[in-house]
């Protein structure tokens, strides 16, 4: 293929139209809510950019440095636990037979299928009181009372008088298991992607050389995997940090993060400088994270190149 220097005709009608739709739409009014950052409400509506870090210095608060280390929590052991689950879930697909890889894949990304509110809708009916989760437990409780009556131990009162529902909802354990449901395909994907690309010779060779199974999984698949597991860490905490939704349906009081925060502030409070800052505080974050990918990358290239 030819360079585009010797056709910047050709170049600039492919790159020209999505470039403006992307300045338009997205550069645009991101930068207005920049410039908003930096702004202060002087009426209900009527807001004046003065140019000064008041709003950022606002998110320094207590209050809402308790809500961001909350949400930089949540989001932390969201990924952790996707990391270990899609880890699983990647190799077993990845050493799954060729016929079968297609339709497991087709299982991961299923959930995409279906809108999330439907699915967290769906989240509330497993956990609730009355839900999936607690009628299980209720048949077993009451299976394991059938058993101890019969074996005549059922006078000792060794499962209680009642059977007591988990409160499974509205609390920081459906939070973390709602950002987990959500955002576990996010970790696969990459995961598997890294794996299937894996030269499964160094693993015999491991296997040949002595080293057992779980050595040659810790030496051999994770470090080749490492691309993979830094980029489904990225992806996955990145959103999981600005999740709103979840925090929403599942969270109580005590269980609300900084995504919350910022929707209260654009709508309730309608203090839309201070929302602006906080939106900001999140994407230098991202941007941070960002940049050590794209560090990480690049020491890893430089260091096989040597």
């Amino acid at each position: 293929m030819e360079s585009w220097r010797r056709n910047p005709l050709t170049f600039w009608v492919f790159a020209l139209p999505p470039s403006l739709w992307l300045a338009v739409f997205f550069l645009a009014p991101l930068a207005l809510v920049w410039m908003m950052s930096f702004g202060e409400k002087v009426g209900l509506i009527d807001i004046v950019i003065s140019w000064r870090p008041d709003n950022y210095l606002r998110a320094m608060d207590p209050l809402y440095l308790q809500i961001f280390l909350k949400s930089f929590w949540f989001a932390g052991l969201t990924t952790a636990v996707c990391l270990v689950m899609g880890f699983l879930v990647a190799v077993a697909i990845t050493f799954a037979p060729p016929r079968r890889r297609p339709l497991l894949l087709l299982l991961v990304m299923l959930p995409f299928w279906t809108n999330l509110l439907i699915r967290t809708y769906a989240l509330i009916a497993v956990f609730r009181t009355k839900g999936l989760v607690n009628f299980g437990l209720e048949q077993m409780w009451e299976w394991s009372q059938s058993v101890l009556q019969g074996v005549g131990l059922g006078d000792l009162g060794l499962l209680g008088p009642e059977f007591e529902p988990l409160q499974l909802l509205y609390n920081n354990f459906a939070v973390v298991a709602g950002l987990v449901y959500v955002h576990l395909p996010f970790m696969v994907l990459p995961l598997y992607a890294a794996l299937d690309r894996m030269d499964r010779s160094f693993i015999e060779a491991s296997l040949d050389l002595g080293a057992g199974h779980i050595r040659t999984f810790f030496s051999v698949v994770i470090p080749l995997a490492m691309p993979g597991i830094v980029s489904g860490i990225i992806i996955t905490f990145v959103p999981a940090l600005g999740s709103f939704l979840t925090p929403d349906l599942l969270g109580g009081t005590d269980s609300q993060m900084i995504a919350n925060v910022i929707e209260r502030q654009f709508k309730s409070a309608n203090d839309w400088p201070f929302g602006a800052a906080l939106s900001f505080i999140l994407m230098y974050v991202t941007f941070i994270a960002i940049a050590l990918r794209s560090l990480w990358a690049g020491r890893a290239r430089r260091g096989s190149a040597a």
